[in-house]
């Protein structure tokens, strides 16, 4: 369903929860490329890439913008999943060689 579509509250949820469950299952396959990250990079300090995490959100913010969506609030959602990213990827990073 999209949303203009929507007739009553009960569709709009529905459209949201099913929605939600699709970017659920994005965010796997995100996580998915940190793990493929930590089995590449042979050097632990290279997991945090400051550089990186800055064009990371700022190609989010760009997207948001030409969406006609909120900047700020993706460039703050951003901020914790690159930060959520990198946590995850520093532990996978550690239990490949341990």
């Amino acid at each position: 369903m999209i949303p203009a579509e929507c007739e009553t509250m009960a569709d709009v949820r529905a459209g949201v929860d099913a929605l939600d469950r699709e970017l659920v299952a994005l965010l796997a396959r995100r996580f998915a490329f940190m793990d493929a990250a930590a089995r590449i990079k042979s050097d632990r300090c290279a997991v945090r890439d400051e550089p990186r995490k800055a064009q990371v959100i700022a190609n989010a913010v760009d997207a948001a913008r030409a969406a006609g969506i909120p900047a700020e609030a993706i460039a703050q959602m951003w901020e914790i999943l690159v930060e959520a990213s990198i946590a995850h990827e520093l532990g996978k990073w550690d239990s490949l060689r341990r």
